[in-house]
């Protein structure tokens, strides 16, 4: 798969994916997330494999499934290894609480479910992602069935759901589980953990992209320098 980042390459994104590679220890099972700057991560992770790192993955989507195996990490799943070391994986927007939005490249159900397999979940973003409070549209995964009653029900809740159009297709974008992708409108979010246990009763949505379970985070600087949250 060709590296999205090679056009675009930016220091500070490289810095914090090799931040965090660097806390994979040998032996470890390590959860891949998806994006441009969990793509460092995975390559870092990568060179490190072919000097004598024995680790493990578990993938979060088909971008990172074909990375993890261009760079030749070997792959497992969740079946063989329910419970993972550490995962690593990127963010749309992280607050000061460290309370973060998922789901930029749709993949944040598959995201949830390996972070909250893991013993430690690492973020990585660059400075861009970084404010005080969240604010963006939320990204929802919906089933295709009921996406007007979830427009209902968001409506309900004082948000606008619409689907995500697709960039070099007709019609929306589909999940790597089939499903259709939306982003739900509410303004900022003061309190993101009692926001997504509402989003979570939501009938028809497969998943929201608000995490609450982050230990880490490292924001890369376009100056290659880093910092770490936690």
């Amino acid at each position: 798969m060709t590296d999205r980042n090679a056009k675009s390459h930016h220091p500070g994104k490289e810095a914090a994916g090799k931040a965090a590679a660097e806390l994979v220890k040998d032996g470890t099972i390590v959860g891949l997330g998806t994006g441009s700057t969990t793509a460092y991560a995975i390559k870092s992770l990568g060179e490190r494999v072919k000097k004598g790192l024995d680790i493990r993955a578990v993938v979060t989507s088909y971008q990172s499934e074909m990375l993890a195996i261009q760079a030749g990490i070997p792959l497992t799943s969740l079946a063989e290894n329910p419970v993972l070391d550490i995962a690593i994986d990127g963010a749309d927007e992280v607050d000061a609480k460290l309370n973060v939005v998922k789901g930029g490249g749709g993949a944040h159900f598959r995201e949830k479910v390996v972070s909250l397999s893991a013993k430690k979940f690492i973020v990585v973003v660059d400075d861009s992602k970084i404010s005080e409070t969240i604010s963006m549209a939320i990204p929802i995964e919906v089933l295709p069935c009921a996406r007007e009653l979830v427009q209902q029900q968001v409506a309900q809740m004082g948000g606008e759901a619409v689907i995500r159009p697709a960039s070099r297709k007709d019609g929306p974008v589909i999940s790597d589980n089939g499903n259709f992708i939306m982003d739900a409108a509410f303004g900022e979010i003061p309190n993101p953990q009692e926001f997504a246990d509402k989003l979570s009763n939501v009938v028809g949505i497969v998943e929201h992209g608000i995490f609450t379970n982050t230990d880490k985070v490292y924001i890369g600087y376009k100056d290659g320098k880093i910092e770490l949250r936690e």
